[in-house]
């Protein structure tokens, strides 16, 4: 059965067109430029716009406010990360609602490469030190008025209802064992009574994994679908550990963070990892890429769960 929600809005070529031609005229020759649907994921559509740009346009009502959270954010988020290299599409134009389309929506930088998805996870190894790094710059204390996101970046308690229902889905359909079962219980309860964030909230990604990863010539090159930024615990995003690195990226990624993060974070983290990896393998029916992502990220818990 599918898991991505329906469209609420029509979008086409035609539609994109007209925004674009009535309200980027900032962008050269955009009358003129190339325009093609690139990807469609369960809140926003991707199209491409030349070679240069893309337009980011939320697909349901319930996405909107997140194309208007990157508006707001993203361009602080480019300026602490372009220094250490990797990009961000910070909107070029801020769109707002016309031609018959409900919401706001963006023109972004195309930042050229492949997803971080199609790379191997061991060939994703001399990322660990660059992400480190971005997440260091973006880590950082966010102001009071932060995007406040629902699930990410939130104490882990408030997910344990979630993770128990899809851990019970798993074990009927007879997708783990019971050892296997039993270990990501135990790496959920050991973040689960881990010390909380006891910091100020940080500005956090939100949806950190391979997916929104990008490379070019085998290094990082951006992060992509900051739709989930909001400020909370640093855990969530760490738990890409799990979700992008094999055992030895992995070493390498938590070592290039020195001591920024200490045991406490680091085992939310690892149950944040459980978590993410149990709702991709239970909600992807429709999307084979991001269930072999949660089931090989499964693996990857497991391998570090406590004996």
């Amino acid at each position: 059965m599918p898991d991505k929600p329906a469209a609420e809005v029509d979008i086409d070529a035609a539609l994109v067109r007209r925004l674009v031609t009535e309200q980027a005229q900032t962008i050269a020759d955009v009358d003129t430029l190339t325009l093609g649907k690139f990807s469609e994921g369960w809140d926003s559509e991707v199209w491409r716009l030349g070679e240069a740009h893309a337009v980011r346009l939320p697909r349901r009502a319930l996405a909107a406010p997140l194309v208007l959270n990157e508006q707001r954010v993203l361009p602080l988020i480019r300026d602490r990360l372009a220094p250490l290299g990797v990009l961000v599409p910070a909107p070029l134009v801020c769109g707002v609602p016309s031609a018959g389309y409900p919401w706001a929506w963006s023109v972004v930088p195309w930042i050229d490469g492949e997803r971080g998805l199609d790379v191997p996870r061991a060939a994703r190894r001399d990322w660990a030190e660059p992400l480190a790094a971005a997440l260091g710059a973006l880590h950082v204390e966010a102001p009071a008025d932060f995007p406040v996101n629902p699930v990410r970046g939130r104490p882990l308690a408030t997910r344990d209802q979630a993770f128990q229902d899809r851990l019970a889905t798993v074990q009927a359909a007879g997708a783990l064992d019971a050892a296997a079962t039993d270990s990501l219980t135990t790496v959920w309860h050991r973040g689960l009574h881990s010390s909380d964030w006891g910091a100020p909230p940080v500005w956090i990604h939100g949806d950190l994994h391979p997916g929104n990863l990008v490379s070019s010539d085998g290094a990082l090159a951006g992060i992509i679908d900051f739709g989930d930024v909001t400020a909370g615990d640093p855990a969530y995003d760490l738990a890409v550990a799990w979700l992008a690195f094999d055992t030895g990226g992995r070493a390498r990624f938590i070592a290039a963070t020195g001591d920024r993060y200490d045991v406490a974070t680091w085992r939310r983290a690892h149950a944040w990892a459980a978590a993410v990896a149990l709702m991709l393998v239970v909600h992807s029916d429709d999307n084979p890429d991001y269930f072999t992502l949660g089931t090989d990220a499964v693996t990857q818990v497991l391998a570090d769960a406590p004996a």
